[in-house]
């Protein structure tokens, strides 16, 4: 590893940055005109089928389980590869043009939400469930889910770009985020040694924050890392890993907006409960 020198001042160079080289840059705002699609049901979600954009559909999921018909959602596929974040429909409901994007078309005028920690406090209060009103559990809800979303950055940024994302490989920010995502790791597996759920007794937002992340670590198919970081230390996190994973509205949710692994596992639209049952992809290939 060469030792690098930082120059006076920063200048962008469009041929860095590996994999993503063609849709990071460092300025924010819409790069073309494109209107957003809008379905018929009173939430429009925009995303992908990353951490962050399942968050978002296994509490749609979950609430629809639990009766509340009022969180039909339609779910519509945002191709971050190809740029369809920094469309100008996108980035009004999301300047940040990260996915997910809400829009709530219950209330007048609509809604929009950014930030899919926002996005699972909003709907958790809007349907009153999966946050605890004891003053306790609440905020033992909140201290979780905050520190899904101040966390997951050096598990996704930092180890799984340098591990498994950069051009190529240096050992200290490895060695860096290595130790910074095991030390994550520890923390949760201290926490679930005690508490069934994160907010203990009682699953909330909070587990489902953070089973996209840390549960996909847990199972080994986050960066293919699995025998590199030893997840099988960590078995209170596997104990939580497979109970979160066995409830179906999770198995959907973790379905929805996905264009990666086995076609039966990808829906990546969703516009209708049955789409889990006819619109599979490898149900719409069968079919083509």
């Amino acid at each position: 590893m060469t030792e690098y020198t930082p120059p006076k001042i920063w200048t962008w160079d469009t041929e860095s940055g590996g994999r993503f080289a063609k849709i990071n840059r460092p300025i924010a705002g819409a790069t073309h005109e494109k209107e957003l699609p809008v379905g018929k049901h009173p939430f429009q979600l925009y995303s992908l089928g990353t951490p962050n954009g399942v968050k978002v559909t296994i509490m749609l999921e979950e609430l629809l389980a639990a009766g509340h018909q009022g969180a039909e959602y339609d779910a519509w596929l945002i191709n971050i590869g190809e740029g369809d974040q920094f469309g100008s429909g996108f980035v009004a409901i999301n300047p940040n043009s990260k996915i997910p994007a809400l829009m709530d078309h219950s209330v007048q005028p609509p809604l929009r939400l950014f930030e899919s920690g926002s996005m699972l406090i909003y709907l958790a209060e809007k349907f009153d469930t999966f946050l605890s009103k004891d003053p306790a559990k609440r905020a033992e809800t909140i201290n979780w889910l905050m520190w899904q979303m101040g966390s997951a950055p050096f598990l996704g940024g930092g180890f799984g770009h340098f591990y498994a994302y950069a051009p190529e490989k240096y050992e200290y920010p490895i060695n860096r985020y290595a130790m910074e995502v095991k030390r994550q790791m520890d923390v949760l597996d201290r926490h679930l040694a005690e508490n069934e759920y994160f907010a203990g007794d009682e699953y909330s937002i909070a587990d489902m924050a953070i089973y996209p992340w840390y549960g996909a670590m847990a199972r080994g198919i986050l960066y293919e890392a699995a025998e590199f970081l030893q997840v099988h230390e960590y078995e209170n996190v596997l104990r939580w890993t497979k109970l979160i994973g066995a409830r179906e509205a999770v198995k959907r949710g973790t379905m929805v907006n996905r264009t990666f692994g086995e076609p039966s596992s990808q829906l990546r639209e969703r516009h209708d409960a049955s789409d889990f049952d006819t619109k599979t992809q490898d149900k719409l290939e069968t079919a083509s």
